[in-house]
């Protein structure tokens, strides 16, 4: 109950005049849907631009660990810059409480540099994401505009083509990716990491990230709940693809139940609503280590009723989400899969069927442990109980062993402090599909 009063207390913004007017990015109102409708009651215009102190810090190959400042209003900076139209160009937006000048957003700039030559822009906006939760959301409105603004400067010093930006937010940066999609069209691709809930679950698609807001949108939600004492981001489809990781709400490794609310910080921040960053920056190294599933719902995933994949095949959550070949056949689509605990977080769908052979019945437990060639090992168990060599046991597992690197798997029994010593079992057959369908 107290989490849910500090929040309150974040929310707390105060109503300003109907309408605010900035030089370059054009004018913004508080009439609805921007206030006043169900899930965004609260009244508030965004702050000026200029006390917000946007930057853009562009990180290129030549650039190394260090970054060059530009700025549209002064077009001399991206002409002085390392950045190049002839590359494919990468915006990271950072959320509430957090900046772009340091942390996950510059690490996933030069990991991306060491797999694709691109211009990565890492935007801070840290002094418009400070204040008060209601402050921040009204202000990415401003951020998203300023965005826009420097893409279309982009466009004029240099060439560049929105077709060859991909814009990445996380939680309020997702929606304000879809602000500045909004206002330039043609933008090729849009991510969105656990986009923000609170003041845009069930809203227009002119107030939140949307798919009209990009060619391609691609969603990962990682605390996704209709109840904030639940989750902090959006549960509802607001992408292309939506991947739901481990269902979508809460993820496993992570220990706070509840989302952290301070009242001394004003940092919305969680283990569960920071995965769907660290699964991200993980697919860029390990890209079929998460591959999404087709489903109406996370249990019937579990069950294995979406297993394997259909003929159409499996989008990969993260990086390469771009690459699956049925990705603007509809909006809206569904996928889930499931996560290890722990960094790297990769890990393969399969259905193990094993028949045993040995005692007709004994009570004991199965396992296999998979061993892979850089001497890791992983141990999953298949059954336990009562065992019956006429008996076929099925198990899907979520193996944190790539498939491609497995050198060995092994099968191992358990019996139980009662069974005769004599007693032996083994297994008559072990097949196992993987998640594209071959064995």
């Amino acid at each position: 109950v107290a989490g849910m009063w500090i929040f309150a207390f974040y929310l707390l913004g105060t109503a300003a005049g109907k309408e605010v007017c900035y030089p370059r990015l054009g004018c913004f109102t508080d009439d609805p849907p921007w206030s006043g409708i169900p899930g965004r009651l609260l009244t508030g215009l965004p702050d000026n631009p200029e006390e917000m102190n946007i930057t853009f810090s562009l990180y290129t190959r030549e650039t190394g660990n260090n970054s060059q400042l530009i700025s549209g209003i002064n077009s001399s900076t991206i002409r002085n810059s390392h950045f190049s139209s002839s590359r494919n160009t990468t915006f990271i937006i950072h959320g509430f409480g957090s900046t772009g000048r340091e942390g996950w957003v510059v690490e996933m700039c030069l990991l991306l540099l060491e797999v694709e030559n691109i211009n990565c822009i890492a935007v801070d906006w840290q002094e418009g994401a400070k204040g008060t939760y209601i402050s921040a959301v009204n202000n990415l409105r401003v951020i998203g505009a300023e965005i826009a603004y420097i893409i279309e400067i982009l466009k004029k010093v240099s060439r560049c083509s929105p077709y060859d930006i991909h814009l990445i937010g996380h939680s309020l940066g997702a929606h304000t990716a879809g602000e500045a999609g909004r206002r330039t069209p043609g933008i090729r691709r849009i991510t969105g990491l656990d986009p923000a809930g609170p003041c845009f679950e069930g809203t227009p698609p002119e107030v939140r990230l949307d798919p009209s807001d990009a060619n391609f949108v691609d969603i990962i939600h990682s605390n996704a709940a209709h109840f904030l004492a639940v989750g902090l981001g959006i549960y509802n489809t607001t992408g292309h693809l939506d991947f739901y990781p481990n269902g979508g709400t809460v993820m496993p490794g992570c220990t706070d139940l509840l989302p952290d609310m301070k009242q001394n910080a004003t940092v919305l921040r969680g283990c569960h609503h920071s995965r769907s960053h660290e699964y991200y920056f993980k697919s860029i190294i390990y890209p079929t280590g998460f591959l999404g599933y087709p489903c109406k719902k996370y249990d019937c995933f579990n069950l294995g009723d979406c297993f394997p994949c259909p003929k159409e095949g499996c989008p990969m959550m993260g990086h390469y989400a771009d690459r699956f070949p049925a990705k603007l056949e509809r909006v809206n689509q569904k996928y889930f899969l499931n996560t290890g605990a722990d960094p790297p977080f990769a890990a393969w769908r399969q259905k193990v069927l094993i028949q045993l052979s040995g005692a007709k019945k004994i009570r004991g437990d199965i396992n296999l442990v998979f061993h892979d060639a850089e001497g890791n090992t992983k141990k999953y168990e298949i059954a336990s109980g009562d065992l019956s060599e006429d008996q076929v046991y099925a198990k899907y597992l979520d193996v944190e062993i790539n498939p491609k690197k497995t050198t060995e798997i092994e099968f191992l029994w358990n019996k139980t402090l009662f069974t005769l010593l004599w007693e032996r079992l083994g297994a008559e057959t072990v097949n196992i599909t993987h998640g594209d369908g071959h064995r």
